[in-house]
């Protein structure tokens, strides 16, 4: 069997061997978030709170949003480290991380304060308690990346495969234990327990790189390289962060309580085909990365990754369309959501698109190719001005006319396949904009 399995590695490549170890590992967790996603949290979260989840925990990872940004920045400098095996450095790097969480994390305990309350208003939820739970688990989530781009970037794919299986079936002890006596309080509570054990495993895995004496890192020069890249993924980052807050929070809010509840349930199955893409975008990153170091071309992995995807997405999709009706039946309120199913269809579009924008851009990240940036930021700017301005109207009153404040209101979106829509046409715009610089490029090299 060993040797099966070794024969079957070097057929593979080191790269979809390692993509589908961690692919079983996960999808095997996966079947225990899917029972949690869609029967543990609609059991307890009754239909009227439904629409709040996703809001909230997107809310959730804006808040954390400086740390990621800073773990971002320096994920390439990470990965540089760990595979010229410069663990003193490393350690030092990761050291400041921890050091700028903490600063971060004060911000945002400030920043909640003042901002929390009102945003809870507008996803009705009054739950005084969520504050603080919302921020700790938004911290713990931004700061276990950083231990697994160093997993990633040392190719310790075997703890990966450990903490996705194990992970999950914590997660599910402990929202069991929670969510029975305060619903969503529960839900960041067992959201938070993945991420905490992603963290402690990643230490145990990265012991003995972790266990050299750390050695001086911050120089003039990797500040000033340092510096340039916060300055680009902070306002990618910011952007593409705001994004989901504001579907969410529109769904939530300006569509009534129904579809916003069938939004979440609907994206639980839409969820599926982002399966794949999650492990592929995980595994990628030191392949392109290396490949990118030798000069050459990342395209041809991220094709390959990009029609694997859909080709799975698309199975999903007929699976769905065709047994759709019955799994939603069977689920707690499911004959409230039943007929919502055809929206499954129209997220899994959407996810895909989104897979082959996340293939793309992790590779162009991992190369230090940033161009596509210059393109995707504004888009998504102007996609989330374009949106309030259209849907969400409320907010702007007295700072547009009266008369145009009234016919937003009598054509306001007031339906979930209209949304669905704008996100997916939203997508096909940035996905454009991401491969603009290739076609220009490649357009170049021909027309020259």
């Amino acid at each position: 069997m060993k040797k099966l399995f070794e024969k079957l590695h070097t057929r593979l490549g080191d790269f979809w061997w390692y993509s589908l170890m961690i692919f079983m590992a996960a999808r095997a967790a996966d079947c225990l978030n899917v029972f949690v996603g869609l029967w543990l949290v609609p059991k307890y979260v009754p239909p009227s709170e439904l629409g709040a989840v996703q809001p909230l925990a997107n809310f959730a990872s804006f808040l954390a949003l400086p740390i990621a940004v800073f773990a971002s920045t320096f994920r390439q400098e990470l990965s540089n480290l760990a595979q010229t095996n410069q663990f003193g450095k490393m350690k030092t790097l990761m050291k400041t991380v921890f050091i700028a969480a903490a600063i971060f994390f004060f911000v945002a305990i400030v920043v909640s304060h003042f901002v929390l309350p009102h945003f809870l208003e507008r996803i009705r939820i009054a739950e005084g308690s969520l504050g603080m739970l919302i921020i700790v688990y938004s911290f713990i989530n931004a700061l276990a990346p950083i231990f697994q781009n160093a997993l990633q970037s040392l190719k310790k794919f075997k703890a990966t495969t450990v903490i996705n299986l194990l992970g999950a079936p914590i997660r599910f002890c402990a929202m069991l234990a929670t969510m029975p006596l305060r619903a969503i309080s529960g839900y960041f509570v067992g959201q938070a327990s993945t991420p905490a054990f992603s963290i402690i495993t990643s230490v145990i895995a990265l012991r003995k790189e972790l266990s050299v004496k750390a050695e001086p890192y911050w120089t003039w020069e990797v500040m000033r390289r340092g510096a340039r890249l916060l300055m680009i993924f902070g306002g990618y980052s910011l952007v593409s962060g705001l994004l989901p807050i504001a579907e969410t929070l529109i769904i939530r809010q300006r569509l009534p309580e129904l579809d916003s509840a069938a939004y979440y349930m609907m994206s639980r199955f839409g969820e599926l085909a982002s399966f794949l893409t999650s492990t592929l975008v995980f595994t990628i990153f030191p392949f392109t990365a290396e490949l990118s170091a030798k000069g050459k071309s990342t395209f041809p992995i991220v094709a390959k990754s990009s029609v694997a995807v859909i080709l799975t997405n698309g199975i999903i999709a007929i699976g769905f369309w065709l047994f759709g009706q019955m799994i939603v039946s069977r689920l707690p309120h499911g004959e409230t959501f039943v007929h919502y199913t055809w929206a499954t269809q129209l997220l899994i579009i959407n996810s895909s698109i989104l897979a082959i924008i996340a293939l793309y851009t992790t590779a162009e990240i991992s190369a230090n190719r940033f161009m596509f940036m210059r393109y995707v930021i504004p888009v998504n700017l102007v996609y989330i001005i374009v949106l309030f301005f259209v849907t969400g109207h409320g907010y702007a009153v007295g700072l547009i006319p009266q008369s145009w404040t009234d016919f937003l209101s009598q054509h306001n979106i007031d339906s979930l396949n209209v949304m669905l829509y704008w996100m997916i046409g939203a997508s096909l715009i940035r996905l454009i904009c991401c491969l603009a610089p290739e076609l220009v490029i490649k357009f170049r090299h021909y027309a020259g």
